[in-house]
């Protein structure tokens, strides 16, 4: 039996930050991944799906607005698998990295299946067949969660798809049917349909983005709509079925019933936790009724010694949130001082176009927990840099508390928000006003501007509105 300080299981942006930061605290650390260093973030998920959004980009702006930027051409090829394929190749890259950071920080790799035995031992069975024991003092359980669908929607990855089969397939699917529009849903919307595919979003709840401020989701439908995507909110799916061609899908709203046949549906309600096969309850970690594991402040379960970080929590299902958590609990395990994440103002984004992020309380949420309420409101299409961007569409939205001036939150849509974010962020961190944003210099011309304008709205003094 091989023995350490802190065995970490999994290995995505929470397994594999916590187990660098455990070792980086002079702990001797092994993690162990079924599957992929990196998880789902670095091989499936946010970073291929960004890949392919440049590609979209590309794409969506050579189909529909070549003409606008003066370029002109006779029969444009656009070949979707070297997009995907240009995708894989970035997250080989960044997954290979995290395989040199493990040997950096003197962290053992164990590839296989970990089942924990007692409150600190683990099995491994190995890929290769054979099996390891390892002890440890602490565990730390990061182990994700997976995409949900129906099993009578018959999930089989080649009509009826989940985000694994759909941003590593090869082939742009002549016509969609994507259910759920929430990031997943958003994303794989802007990309097929950027390269023409014929793209149906449905959502049962009334916006896109649901958790957004809905005056961003009405925004961002607008724009989908614009761009070809039909879009139907309010809509529940009644089933979903296989045919010759591809797929049927029937939903229905308050007012009538609709059929949609397309090539493939892709899947993208929800997640679940995966705990299940990880012998957690057999050693007494308590689970909530989803299945997620149960943690205090600093990510510690009712069990002496076990921890857990990232999606398994179902605390907020995003890579940075998971990574945050890592470094707090690894902190904790060494006896460092830590500080607890308020997971209200951590910062999200949707990389659909126009992009959409976001922090903090939207202006119904500030006026239902009770807060008198300004609002500074600035849209991109005066702005210079977007206007040079040809990406007038969207704004910023900031709230603030009118008695003290306290930043409450922001929804941004437009180009580029989602790097914008971190200025009202790290404001409201430091308690920075409005005012202050408002006084700070931007740099011009900068997409920020619309920050610095937004503010000035909150204290009355906007000079381009």
């Amino acid at each position: 039996m091989k023995s350490y300080d802190v065995v970490v299981i999994g290995a995505g942006p929470g397994g594999y930050v916590a187990a660098i930061r455990a070792s980086q605290n002079g702990l001797k650390t092994a993690i162990v991944d079924k599957q992929w260093l990196g998880g789902v973030c670095l091989n499936v998920g946010c970073i291929p799906s960004k890949s392919l959004l440049k590609n979209a980009d590309l794409a969506y702006t050579l189909r529909n607005r070549a003409k606008e930027f003066g370029i002109s051409f006779d029969n444009l090829e656009l070949d979707y698998g070297e997009a995907v394929k240009r995708s894989r190749g970035v997250s080989q890259r960044l997954t290979k990295g995290v395989g040199f950071l493990m040997k950096k920080n003197n962290i053992d790799v164990f590839m296989g299946k970990a089942t924990l035995n007692t409150k600190d031992q683990i099995s491994v069975s190995m890929e290769d067949g054979t099996e390891e024991q390892l002890q440890a003092s602490h565990i730390i359980i990061a182990t994700g969660a997976y995409s949900f669908t129906p099993p009578a929607w018959g999930l089989d990855g080649e009509k009826v798809l989940s985000y694994t089969e759909a941003i590593l397939q090869e082939k742009l699917p002549a016509s969609a049917v994507i259910i759920g529009a929430g990031a997943i849903g958003a994303e794989f919307s802007t990309i097929w349909n950027s390269y023409g595919t014929e793209v149906h979003l449905v959502e049962m709840l009334p916006n896109v983005l649901p958790l957004e401020d809905p005056e961003v989701s009405k925004e961002l439908e607008k724009a989908f709509n614009k761009a070809g995507i039909n879009v139907l909110t309010g809509h529940k799916v009644e089933s979903v079925e296989k045919t010759e061609a591809g797929v049927k899908v029937t939903v229905s709203s308050d007012e009538s019933q609709t059929v949609i046949e397309a090539e493939q549906a892709l899947v993208a309600i929800g997640f679940r936790p995966n705990t299940s096969g990880l012998g957690l309850e057999e050693v007494g970690v308590k689970l909530d009724q989803k299945g997620n594991v149960i943690v205090d402040e600093s990510m510690a379960t009712n069990v002496p010694g076990i921890w857990a970080v990232g999606d398994v929590t179902g605390k907020l299902l995003l890579a940075h949130v998971a990574s945050t958590q890592a470094i707090l609990c690894a902190d904790a395990i060494a006896g460092k001082e830590t500080h607890p994440i308020n997971y209200k103002m951590v910062p999200s984004a949707t990389y659909c176009h126009p992009q959409v992020a976001s922090f903090g309380m939207t202006e119904e949420e500030a006026k239902d927990a009770g807060f008198d309420v300004k609002v500074g409101k600035f849209p991109f299409r005066p702005n210079g840099k977007a206007l040079g961007l040809a990406e007038v569409e969207g704004f910023a939205k900031i709230i603030v508390d009118a008695k003290y001036g306290e930043i409450l939150g922001a929804s941004l849509i437009g180009p580029e928000v989602s790097e914008l974010l971190p200025e009202l962020t790290l404001a409201q961190k430091m308690e920075l006003t409005a005012e202050e944003i408002a006084h700070n210099i931007h740099a011009h011309p900068t997409l920020s501007e619309v920050l610095m304008e937004a503010s000035e709205a909150i204290i009355g003094s906007p000079i381009h509105m």
